[in-house]
Order: C-alpha cells, then sequence, then structure tokens
C-alpha cells in the first residue's frame, strides 16, 4: 500500500454504513490518482447464479454517459451498414470485417450484429467470447436496429451480469462528474437491478453495497438508501 492510499484509507470508517451521497462525496474528495478515476459500484445480491432462473444479467444507459469513448464496430451488410456508420459506429462491415478480426484486429471495444451476419460472426467466438464483445441478443446487440444500438452503447449503455459469488460490478461514471451526476447514473443503475429481481430470489435482494474509485478504498453503503435514491 503506498502512501497516499493509506492516507486515503483513513477517512474510511470501516463500520459504518454510508448514504450514497457522502459515500460518493468522500471518495471524490480523497481521491490522489493523477488520471480521471472511474468509479464503479458493487452489490452482492441475494442470488445463487448458479440456478438459471436466479440469473441477473442486463443493460442499462446511464442518463450522463460513463466518461469514456466507446468504439463500435457493426457487422452488418448494405443498409444496415451505412444506417450503423451514420449512426456514429466506428467501423462497420460483413465478411470483410470478420476475416479481418480473424487476422489480429482488434480496436474496438463494443460490437454489435444484425441477426443475418450471427452465422459468419460466430467464427469470431474464440476470439470476441473471451473478452466479453461477442454480439448477443439478450443484450442488444444481435439486431437489425442497428442505428439505435450505436447510439445506445454510445451514449453510455452498460451491460452487467451477476459473477459466480452473487456480486455484479459496473462502471457509474468519471471522479469528473462530480456527486449528482453520479447520483443520476447510480439511480438508473438500481432501477434496472431491482427491475430484474428473479422471481426465484427468496429473502434480503439487496445484500452488500459498496463504491470506490480506481485507486481509492472502498465505501459500504446501507441498501435501505436505494429506495431514496431511485425515488428522487
Amino acid at each position: 500500500m503506498g502512501k497516499k492510499y493509506r492516507d486515503s484509507l483513513q477517512k474510511v470508517d470501516r463500520q459504518k454504513k454510508y448514504a450514497f451521497e457522502e459515500a460518493l462525496r468522500t471518495a471524490l474528495e480523497g481521491r490522489f490518482a493523477k488520471f480521471d478515476e472511474t468509479v464503479d459500484v458493487a452489490v452482492r445480491l441475494g442470488v445463487d447464479p448458479r440456478h438459471a432462473d436466479q440469473m441477473v444479467r442486463g443493460t442499462v444507459v446511464l442518463p450522463h454517459g460513463t466518461g469514456k469513448e466507446v468504439r463500435v464496430a457493426v457487422f452488418a451488410k448494405g443498409e444496415k451498414e451505412k444506417e450503423a456508420l451514420d449512426a456514429g459506429a466506428d467501423v462497420a462491415g460483413a465478411d470483410e470485417l470478420v476475416e479481418k478480426i480473424q487476422k489480429g484486429w482488434l480496436e474496438f471495444d463494443k460490437a454489435i450484429a444484425t441477426p443475418d451476419m450471427m452465422g459468419a460472426v460466430g467464427k469470431l467466438g474464440r476470439i470476441l467470447g473471451p473478452r466479453g464483445m461477442m454480439p448477443n441478443a439478450k443484450l442488444g446487440t444481435v439486431t437489425f436496429d442497428v442505428g439505435k444500438a450505436v447510439k445506445e452503447i454510445k451514449a453510455g449503455k452498460i451491460d452487467f451480469k451477476v459473477e459466480k459469488a452473487g456480486i455484479v460490478h459496473a462502471p457509474v461514471g468519471k471522479a469528473s462528474f462530480g456527486v449528482e451526476k453520479l447520483l443520476d447514473n447510480l439511480a438508473a443503475f438500481f432501477e434496472t437491478i431491482q427491475r430484474l429481481k428473479p422471481s426465484a430470489s427468496k429473502g434480503t435482494y439487496l445484500k452488500t453495497i459498496a463504491v470506490a474509485t480506481t485507486m481509492g478504498p472502498g465505501f459500504k453503503i446501507d441498501p435501505a438508501y436505494v429506495k431514496d435514491l431511485t425515488s428522487q
């Protein structure tokens, strides 16, 4: 642990469960990195993701975006290729784009595909799959409405999936956003998380919550404050 991290850690009351605003304010005041840190949220859910009926997976468009410029590649033909480029896609194409990626080109962050291209895109499973970049209908990235999909991703759409331990991690913006914009993004995230609660989940759904900047310590948040956050 570096001295700056230890100094930042002293601002955290390990026994306390914070309200969202106080946690964010304290986290932002204690940051020391020379770059614009990402603010992340981690939520432990009362689900067992080993059971298909308790899987929590979804997407949300953060109202203020993520603060990161996302490069989007679209697998599409003809008019759909043009639609993707007009909507702001960084690259679009069909078989030639598949071949380019097979040769090692990976200068993009998210991929979208029209359904008729998935046969060809399937060849890239071993390349895109482990990187979490494979188009997926459940996440809205296999669609004929490529224009809308591109605009949503460019606007700050994120996807999340509960891990084996029942934890969901997600970025909710940059430290430079300030507290108010981060609260708006967190509200959108938790509205989506609550909407996705599986009917098979019994007992407490939101078990623990923590927020942290990239280099800073985590702040535990009382799940009871989610109601106040999402009702504003």
